[in-house]
């Protein structure tokens, strides 16, 4: 049997925010209909998901199979490396704004575009690396619109570790987080090479004594699409 595909269409979207206009991916699984309710996923470093996480092949399998509930998939792609630091950095020129962007512009655009639930738990953040840092600390800026977080090996730093530690509401949100052992020398964009498994450990460690809904996998890899797109289905199941 055949598995019904879902379909995929571009959307522009202006933000006041960014002072710039984005392209979104909005991924609709084969059976969509308006009069039921979806989980709406949001992921960052979109295309990629796309393209090399596969991640609506994915989804279409695991909808057919009933693994996992009705999601949407929202994909905003960047537009290079400099573009992508600047808005999922802590430290890039944009993080702040497109953090809000994420939750005062994009939230009540897609609440009104499509059925999702209209609440926390009914949205999630997804990423990878910086993508992964940047729905992090936007969950915990906004517990109450983003319930949910993916998080594939992300950029953990001071500022990262205190966000987490310093939350005073673990119960509001639900993490997926995973990172590789090979991942003991990445070369970041700003030409460092980072060890990023040792951070990953410490952030893990944050999060369960801080009493978070969350799962923690280390796989057996490096920091590259090859080995998130492995892991991919097993974070959308334990997620939705």
């Amino acid at each position: 049997m055949e598995i019904p595909k879902g379909t995929i269409k571009e959307e522009m979207f202006l933000s006041k925010e960014l002072g710039e206009e984005l392209e979104l991916l909005i991924y609709y699984p084969a059976n969509f209909s308006p009069l039921y309710k979806y989980s709406l996923v949001i992921a960052q470093d979109g295309r990629d998901y796309f393209q090399m996480g596969r991640i609506g092949r994915m989804a279409d399998e695991l909808l057919y199979k009933g693994e996992i509930e009705n999601i949407i998939i929202i994909g905003i792609p960047y537009r290079n490396v400099h573009d992508r630091r600047s808005k999922y950095h802590p430290e890039g020129e944009q993080n702040a704004a497109y953090i809000r962007f994420l939750a005062h512009e994009l939230v009540p655009f897609l609440d009104e575009k499509l059925p999702g639930y209209g609440v926390g738990m009914g949205r999630a953040l997804i990423g990878d690396s910086l993508g992964a840092t940047v729905s992090l600390m936007a969950a915990l800026k906004y517990p109450h619109t983003f319930g949910k977080a993916m998080l594939h090996s992300p950029l953990v730093n001071d500022a990262v570790l205190e966000a987490v530690a310093s939350f005073t509401d673990p119960h509001l949100l639900e993490l997926y987080h995973a990172a590789g052992i090979g991942e003991t020398e990445v070369p970041t964009t700003d030409g460092k090479i980072q060890n990023f498994i040792e951070p990953n450990r410490k952030l893990s460690k944050v999060f369960k004594e801080r009493g978070f809904s969350y799962r923690y996998e280390e796989f057996d890899g490096g920091h590259t699409w090859k080995y998130w797109q492995a892991d991919l289905k097993r974070a959308l199941k334990e997620l939705f």
